[in-house]
């Protein structure tokens, strides 16, 4: 009986999240929106519903409706997969995310995470990887130059831009002596990590942004350049899978972020419930990513590459550096 209900606590939580995740693209294309329009000093989205509040659903019913396009001399099956392969890896991420510290309810213990692995970090990270291959399927199956070339990009960015995130991460897990999330939350408690780690915040934040394929590092996506970069031939649903997985990734990012180095549900001062300080406090690194799209011009392709293996990556492995000397 009791394995019964935890199998369907934990069902019940895989579907909350899961469902949480498919609705949150639609909020988020508003506010980044709403965003843009106030940066460039107009108004953004205005016409559907209040303040164009209903736009998101309007596009997400034009994507529903329109025509299911595959060039003619396409891998079907790739072209067909690629989407799919790119949306499950960041669904699957949160299996070993918590967004806060057990409760009492009813008498029962009510935990807001769905698993807290002791290799939890290094599950998200392999986990994590495997978006890249459906970008490299998506650019390849599609018969495209432009598409290969996104696709190229993207694999090359993404591969240079994991080791240099990976290595700033090593502090954080030397400071609380575990890979559990949980437990480098609550090691948190008294001073967060971007007071010890500032040097391992920057890299892991930049990186970020370059792992998320937004600007200034949306080299695989240049309008300017390559079309729509590796989903220029995808259209109606499968190419909103490709954004919807995107807003995904940007939201891991965020949440990984307070988790890592901002104490993740611990507060201060304010005395606020621990899951408002975990909403605030992504909503925040939600917005640093919106504005700086809209902010920072593109880099050229060496200039990222450079920055990657010049900058980030040394900085990472100085930060492992003066963190054990700091440990001793």
């Amino acid at each position: 009986m009791e394995l019964a209900l935890a199998v369907a606590l934990i069902t019940a939580k895989v579907v909350i999240v899961t469902a949480i995740l498919l609705i949150l693209p639609i909020p988020l294309t508003w506010l980044e929106r709403k965003i843009a329009g106030h940066i460039q000093q107009r108004l953004g989205p205005m016409r559907v519903g209040w303040h164009g509040v209903l736009q998101p659903v309007a596009d997400g019913l034009k994507l529903l409706t329109k025509e299911d396009n595959i060039p003619v001399e396409a891998d079907r099956r790739l072209f067909k997969l690629a989407p799919i392969i790119s949306l499950v890896p960041p669904f699957v991420v949160f299996v070993a995310i918590p967004f806060g510290d057990s409760f009492s309810l009813l008498g029962a213990e009510i935990t807001l995470y769905i698993s807290d692995m002791n290799v939890g970090l290094l599950f998200i990270f392999a986990v994590a990887g495997l978006e890249v291959y459906g970008v490299i399927f998506g650019g390849w199956a599609s018969n495209s130059k432009y598409a290969l070339l996104g696709s190229l990009r993207c694999c090359a960015q993404l591969i240079s831009y994991e080791i240099p995130m990976g290595f700033s991460v090593i502090g954080v897990v030397m400071l609380a002596q575990s890979m559990s999330l949980l437990d480098i939350v609550n090691a948190q408690a008294d001073v967060w990590y971007v007071v010890y780690q500032p040097l391992g915040f920057f890299v892991f934040f930049v990186a970020g942004l370059a792992e998320a394929q937004r600007i200034p590092f949306d080299l695989a996506e240049a309008e300017g350049e390559l079309g729509a970069g590796f989903h220029t031939e995808y259209s109606g649903m499968r190419f909103s899978f490709f954004m919807i997985s995107e807003y995904v990734v940007m939201v891991t990012i965020s949440v990984l972020c307070v988790i890592l180095f901002f104490g993740g549900w611990n507060g201060f001062l304010i005395p606020l419930p621990p899951l408002i300080w975990f909403i605030l406090k992504v909503g925040f690194f939600i917005y640093l990513f919106m504005w700086f799209r809209f902010t920072f011009p593109r880099y050229r392709y060496d200039q990222l590459m450079a920055i990657g293996w010049k900058v980030l990556l040394p900085l990472s492995l100085a930060n492992i550096l003066l963190t054990g000397l700091f440990i001793v």
